[in-house]
């Protein structure tokens, strides 16, 4: 018995030995089996990959209102397989290699018979397609533009897999990149002068190129893709597909803020040059300076997703990151239906067409509205950008916070808190206005110039709501030079006072290329962060200051934020376009990118009061510069208090408003109007804030909105 399981254990044995042993001399013997193609085939998987496209986060408004979006369009696609059929080349290769198979004639025939197939199918695909707006000689320009790029691939990593000994290979083997095709080319032929050889050596070096799809026509319409889906669904190499376009559903609305995408420049290729996922590949767009679009592109931007297969063949999905989304102050609607006001709205012939418009909520500093004439649209603006570069009306720029304009009268509230806190002057005394001409040098009076008449002896309250130059002159020139320069650094002129949103700007130093604005004798060389950095003003330009003129330079943006800066009672706060949290839109301003509490400046509550009283007057009192505009309007009726000053410029000519208006419960909102030509504030810049305001109080501004 026992012997018996001897041999029975034996013969098992051998045979488990005979198994081992052929199986191994299969794996050593038979090189070209199927075995050994497999491995390659796997081999060739695992370095194939395909990456996916990013998708661009959404900039919102402060009501969650959609200003820039990646929308779905649709495109059809071919094969590479089935658009290399237009290219000799490929079919040559594809022949030799079936030549040198175990059954040349046999593979020969099926290859023949399969490209004769498929190129009528390609002809019939480019035929079809036709339909769908492509024109014929221009897509197969097109598809033998692709096949010369891939076919070129092909053959330089065919001289890198087959000439590793060649003396140029050697020379380069560290940067094989930087040698120039025509070497390359040269030392392939050299090392393989049969063409055919060199023609299956090509054919047999697999690209990832080799299995993308090529875009050949978009379909328009969703009729389009419904009728490609039918005429297309038996034909494997043709695919419809979405990819993403930026889309603007208010089209000119706030476009220089928003802002608009193109193709990545160098600066941006910089961005994200060492993240594989992030980097920009072709057929990517990147924000165009310097709306929202460019100064949060490490925000908008997401990371693509990626194909690819594990030595398994099984194929892994990494899946897309979105872009994250942006959120500005801005209401939308609001901005919408003034910008339409403002273009509909008759100025004088000689006025216009560059206006602005800025609208700040002063309890939280945030900007609900930005607005900059004449405008253009988002969603044409890559098409029509010569001829916008070009316009004599500069609607590319964003007169908001990128021009710069004497603020004219505008400036006064400011210079009087600069002269009662210094001292200068008392709220009841008075100067004397005369009804004569200024001795040379000084400003003459606005009103003597128009109508030979004068102000009088007047008070500092009267000086604001009658806009005296011959007051402001004097006062001004009564001021230190570097005490005037403070007081208006502090309430935001001569610096850039808007910030980017948080986590932008400490990834890549983009902020809006906004103007700083001029308060000194000679414009600063440099962006100026702190006061000691100012240039100095000489004195005898200080009377000039005092009226919003001579070197003084100011944007819309930070007219009207000195004046939400007096209306906040004296609290500078700079604004902000970007809100971080849901929480910050009726809330205390967010401090999460680096934005300090509001500064208290120093004024005292008697001088507010004077300056108060003297604004209110310009609105309410029938001498006001203003009142004219805005009496029709019955602001009170409505619970609505209104305080402004009128402005106007000469060399160059524009006339201004600036102000804020509070409601019953408080709440208020600092508005500035710039009217570029305009020749009076009073006829001209008042008349157009008055129905702007009047639009912002029939939308909650102040109101329901502001709480």
């Amino acid at each position: 018995m026992y012997d018996r399981r001897i041999k029975i254990f034996v013969v098992l044995g051998s045979v488990l030995l005979a198994v081992f042993l052929f199986r191994l001399a299969q794996l050593q013997l038979k090189t070209d089996t199927q075995i050994s193609e497999k491995i390659a085939d796997l081999r060739r998987q695992q370095g194939r990959s395909r990456q996916l496209k990013t998708l661009r986060g959404k900039i919102l408004d402060r009501n969650g209102k959609i200003l820039a979006t990646d929308q779905p369009v649709f495109d059809l696609y071919i094969s590479c397989r089935l658009a290399g059929l237009l290219d000799q080349r490929f079919n040559k290769a594809g022949i030799l290699l079936a030549e040198r198979t175990l059954d040349p004639q046999k593979e020969t025939q099926k290859t023949i018979r399969k490209i004769q197939g498929d190129s009528e199918i390609l002809q019939q695909v480019i035929e079809k397609s036709a339909r769908f707006g492509a024109v014929r000689s221009e897509l197969e320009d097109e598809i033998r533009i692709k096949n010369d790029q891939i076919w070129n691939i092909r053959l330089f990593q065919a001289w890198r897999k087959n000439c590793p000994q060649s003396p140029l290979y050697k020379q380069y083997k560290d940067n094989l990149l930087a040698v120039k095709s025509a070497d390359y080319i040269a030392d392939f032929e050299n090392n393989f002068p049969d063409t055919n050889d060199r023609l299956v050596k090509i054919g047999k070096t697999d690209i990832v190129e080799m299995h993308q799809d090529l875009p050949i026509v978009q379909l328009k319409t969703d009729d389009d893709v419904i009728a490609a889906q039918i005429e297309f669904m038996n034909i494997p190499d043709v695919k419809i597909m979405p990819r993403s376009q930026r889309a603007y559903p208010f089209g000119s609305v706030a476009a220089q803020t928003i802002g608009w995408v193109s193709t990545p420049r160098q600066e941006d290729i910089q961005l994200f040059e060492d993240d594989r996922y992030s980097k920009y590949v072709s057929g990517d767009v990147s924000g165009r300076d310097d709306g929202v679009e460019y100064v949060c592109e490490t925000l908008l931007r997401g990371k693509r997703g990626e194909l690819y297969y594990d030595p398994d063949g099984n194929e892994v999905r990494l899946e897309t990151q979105f872009g994250k989304d942006v959120r500005l102050t801005l209401d939308i609607q609001l901005q919408e239906k003034i910008e339409k006001y403002m273009t509909s709205y008759s100025l004088p012939p000689d006025a216009g067409p560059g206006l602005s418009v800025v609208i700040i909520d002063v309890s939280t500093g945030q900007i609900l509205v930005l607005a900059s004439l004449p405008t253009f649209d988002l969603n044409r603006v890559r098409f029509d950008y010569s001829r916008l570069i070009n316009d004599a009306g500069r609607p590319l720029s964003n007169r908001a916070i990128n021009e710069l304009y004497p603020p004219g009268s505008s400036v006064k509230p400011v210079i009087l808190i600069a002269g009662l806190e210094a001292g200068a002057i008392t709220p009841q005394e008075t100067m004397d206005c005369l009804p004569r001409r200024p001795p040379q040098g000084w400003p003459q009076c606005w009103i003597f110039k128009q109508h030979g008449q004068s102000h009088g002896s007047v008070n500092a309250r009267n000086a604001i709501k009658g806009s005296c130059n011959i007051y402001f002159s004097h006062l001004a020139d009564r001021i230190n030079s570097a005490v005037l320069q403070k007081w208006l650094f502090n309430f935001g002129y001569g610096r850039r006072i808007l910030r980017g949103p948080a986590g932008a700007n400490s990834e890549s130093q983009r902020n809006f290329n906004q103007a700083g604005g001029i308060i000194s004798s000679s414009r600063p060389t440099k962006n100026i962060q702190n006061i000691d950095q100012l240039p100095p003003l000489v004195d005898d330009e200080k009377r000039y200051f005092g009226i919003g003129q001579g070197n003084l330079r100011a944007t819309p943006l930070q007219v009207a934020n000195a004046m939400s800066a007096i209306a906040r009672g004296g609290y500078f706060l700079a604004p902000t376009l970007f809100i971080d949290d849901i929480n910050d839109i009726k809330n205390k301003p967010s401090t999460a990118a680096g934005r300090a509490e509001p500064v208290f400046l120093g004024v005292s509550p008697s001088v507010l009061d004077t300056v108060y009283d003297g604004m209110h007057a310009v609105v309410n009192e029938p001498e006001g510069t203003a009142y004219n505009a805005f009496s029709r309007h019955r602001f009170s009726s409505r619970g609505i208090t209104v305080y402004g000053k009128t402005g106007s410029t000469e060399a160059p000519e524009h006339a201004w408003f600036a102000g804020f208006a509070k409601d019953n419960s408080g709440h208020s909102i600092a508005v500035a109007v710039l009217v570029e030509g305009g020749k009076s504030g009073s006829n001209v810049a008042a008349p157009l804030a008055a129905d702007i305001l009047s639009l912002c109080v029939d939308a909650g501004y102040p109101g329901k909105n502001s709480r």
